[in-house]
Formats: structure tokens, C-alpha cells, sequence
């Protein structure tokens, strides 16, 4: 890449940092710009992932408070992961997907699969592995090979990477193959059809059962093994495995006892398969409060689950190269460094910003004008807080005349309707 065209991409990715923090939002990619205090965590990570490139299967458990950065640290996390040639998913434990419900589960992770280079992939990574199949089996018998006999030799690759699959169940390669047939004749509603089954969507209808061979659909007992399968075929389609994050487990906790348990047995499962060697390819993310840990209807309440993942914590240094990586709340000197990493992104972006108007003097006024509404509490105003810097800046931009130090006012009712319950809970009111 010419110098010309790494700076455009620099340039955009910068403009696109500024906008998402602009509407509040963590960034799409970019997030290592505005990283702070997390590089052991994500050396971690990093090393974890690539061992799972190698045939390996792993697991960290994110544990921390509203305002300690998990959601960065995951964004970050898969960001890091296509980054090394992953794909990704991210999705979100709630009452219409319980941890009790894999299905559930594998639904939302074939409905968010994400690559470096374009979201909701399924058919691009069937299409890119079929295309592999098909260039070696050409390579071998040479590019005269009549289609009939490509498509026969195509058919057996399908049954032969996936045999260890079918020997559990034969439905993903009876999917698979389907799809190609009715690729190559045309019939892109069916092909359509098979991919639909294949991401456990509903109401696929019985005619692509029918013409597939298949009875029934997935269900929580085969969701686990048609969720290998996919990674099977990701690994064909060149990728180096599938990284999945599952956030907000702690909304299990609100669960009857049985749903409850079940959804932690489920836990057991995915550690366990892991270890045991079942799941290669595949690294799992799961995020928590420390409630959901070590509270009466958190995962110590299964005593099995809780032993695989409690951690050893008996000074001030915190290792996350044990199951769990434990996070501190956010803090004033943390969110100065990230305001000040922002003013670089935002000149790479736009122009250079005037550093006497925004100084560093400035930026901890601002810090404390807004941390006087929620209580002193720095650790649940970083997202309100980037937003009106964001607004700063671009006023300092806009406007020569513009001094924050005698304007910038935080005044927050602006915010009604769009505070988060965290947010909301510690804000003084003022009459």
C-alpha cells in the first residue's frame, strides 16, 4: 500500500472513530487507537488467539462493574481477532436468547458472523469454501474437467471434510450439498433456502427439507455440532477459526433455578469440549458482572462450573492468564488519556486541533464539570463524556470565536431519554 493511500485509510478510520463516539457508540474498528491500560489483558488475548489458529480451542471470562470497560475490551478482542484472520460474532445474552437455549445461541452467532472485510458472512465463507473445493479439485484433474464430474468430485469433498460431523449428524453436509446443487442449476430461492436452515433461521419451509433429505431442524442437542461444522467449513474457506462473544451473562441470574442451571451446565459443556480437544478453532468470550460470579445465583451456585473458572487473587496483581480477566473501573487519569489520544484522532481527521483551547488543563475541568453530576463517579461517564468532548471539538473547529473555557457548560438535560439505567441511578438531581 502506497504512503498516499495508507494515510486516506488512516484519514477515514479516524473519521469514522469521531463519528461513532459522536452518537455514543463504541468505534467499528480503530479501537486500538483509543486503548488504555488494557495492553497486558490484550497480549493475553492475542496469544490466545493465536493458539486457537493452531488447532486450538479457549475461553476467557470478562468480569467487571458497569464503567470498567468490558464492552471495549470485547470490541477490542474481536477486532483483534479478524485482525489475525478470524471470523466473529458477537452476541447478547436476553430473555429471547437465554444461555439455556443453544440454539437461541447459534442462531444469533450465524446472524452476526463478521470478517475483516464485510458483516453477516455465512454465504460469502459457503461460497469461498466451495470455491476452494472446486480450484483443487481443477488443479488435480486438470481445468478440462467436464462439470458433470466437478460437480460429482465437489459433492464427495462436501461428505469427506465434514464426515466427522456426520457421523453425529449428516444434516449439515445434506444442507451443504444441497446449496451447491441448487447454486449450480439456478435455483437461488432454494440455495437461499439451505442457508436459511443451515443459520437455524425459522419458517424454512418443508420443500427445502424435502428436496435436502433432511427431517427436522436444529434443535439445543445438535446446536453445539453444527456450530463445529461451520468452523470446519471456515478453516476450508481460509479463515483461521471462529471468535464468539457472549455478553451480558449476568441477565441469567434473573432466571427460575432450573432455566438457571441449565444455562451454567451449559458452560460446563463449552469448557469442558474445549479442553477435551472437541471444539478446534473456536475461542469464546463471555462477559459479567462480579455478581454473576460470586453471587448466591451466579456461577457459584454450581459448584462444578464455578471450580473450572474461579481465580487466585491474593495480592494487587491481577493475572488474566487465568480464566478470568478481572477489570478495574474506569479512572480520571485513564479517561485524560483517552480525551487525549482523541484530540490526535480528531486532527488526523479533520485538522489540527488548537491546543490552547483544548489543553490538558481543559480537559480536567471538563472531566470534573461532569463527574460533579454523576456523583464523582468517573467510571459511568466516559461514554457521556467522549460525546461532549467530541461536540468541543468540533465547535473549536468550526468557530474561531469559540472559547469552552468561558462556554462549555455541561448541562444535562439534554441527555433525558437517553441515559442508561447505570447512568441514571447515580446522577444528582438538581432543583
Amino acid at each position: 500500500m502506497s504512503e498516499p493511500e495508507r494515510m486516506d485509510r488512516t484519514k477515514l478510520e479516524s473519521i469514522n472513530i469521531i463519528n461513532a463516539l459522536r452518537r455514543g457508540t463504541v468505534p467499528g474498528s480503530g479501537l486500538e487507537r483509543i486503548a488504555v491500560g488494557l495492553d497486558v489483558e490484550e497480549g493475553v488475548i492475542g496469544k490466545q488467539l493465536d493458539y486457537v489458529a493452531q488447532e486450538g480451542g479457549d475461553l476467557k471470562f470478562i468480569r467487571g462493574d458497569y464503567g470498567s470497560g468490558k464492552t471495549f475490551l470485547v470490541a477490542r478482542a474481536l477486532e483483534m481477532a479478524r485482525n489475525k484472520g478470524f471470523v466473529t460474532s458477537h452476541v447478547v445474552i436476553s430473555s429471547t436468547s437465554p444461555l439455556y437455549k443453544l440454539k437461541a445461541l447459534y442462531q444469533q452467532v450465524c446472524a452476526n458472523l463478521r470478517t475483516q472485510e464485510e458483516e453477516r458472512v455465512i454465504k460469502t465463507i459457503v461460497d469461498n469454501w466451495l470455491f476452494a473445493i472446486e480450484e483443487r479439485i481443477m488443479a488435480v484433474s486438470g481445468s478440462g474437467i467436464e462439470d458433470a464430474a466437478l460437480e460429482t468430485a465437489t459433492e464427495r469433498e462436501i461428505e469427506s471434510a465434514l464426515a466427522g460431523i456426520s457421523e453425529m449428524n449428516s444434516a449439515l453436509a445434506a444442507a451443504l450439498r444441497t446449496y451447491y446443487r441448487a447454486n449450480n442449476a439456478g435455483d437461488f430461492q432454494l440455495a437461499q433456502s439451505a442457508l436459511g436452515w443451515i443459520a437455524a433461521e425459522p419458517n424454512i419451509g418443508r420443500d427445502f427439507k424435502a428436496k435436502a433429505g433432511i427431517k427436522g431442524d436444529i434443535d439445543d442437542t445438535i446446536a453445539l455440532i453444527f456450530l463445529r461444522g461451520l468452523v470446519t467449513v471456515m478453516q476450508g474457506a481460509g479463515y483461521n477459526g471462529l471468535a464468539i462473544a457472549v455478553d451480558e451473562m449476568e441477565t441469567t441470574q434473573a432466571l427460575p433455578k432450573n432455566q438457571r442451571d441449565k444455562g451454567y451446565q451449559t458452560l460446563v459443556h463449552i469448557i469442558d469440549a474445549l479442553d477435551r480437544g472437541d471444539m478446534p478453532r473456536c475461542f469464546f468470550l463471555f462477559t459479567g458482572t462480579p455478581a454473576m460470579f460470586d453471587g448466591s445465583r451466579g456461577i457459584r451456585s454450581v459448584p462444578p462450573l464455578y471450580d473450572r473458572i474461579s481465580v487466585v487473587q491474593t495480592d494487587s496483581f491481577k493475572n488474566p492468564r487465568q480464566p478470568q480477566i478481572i477489570l478495574s473501573k474506569f479512572d480520571t487519569a485513564k479517561l485524560e488519556q483517552v480525551a487525549l489520544k482523541m484530540v490526535d484522532i480528531y486532527a488526523q481527521a479533520f485538522t489540527e486541533v488548537d491546543r490552547e483551547r483544548i489543553s490538558h488543563r481543559f480537559i480536567r475541568a471538563m472531566i470534573k464539570k461532569i463527574t460533579s453530576r454523576f456523583g464523582g463517579r468517573v467510571d459511568v461517564i466516559p461514554r457521556i463524556f467522549l460525546k461532549e468532548f467530541v461536540d468541543v471539538l468540533d465547535k473549536c473547529e468550526l468557530y474561531e470565536a469559540y472559547n469552552p473555557w468561558e462556554t462549555y457548560e455541561f448541562d444535562a438535560e439534554h441527555l433525558k431519554g437517553e441515559l442508561k439505567k447505570e447512568e441514571e441511578a447515580v446522577m444528582v438531581v438538581e432543583f
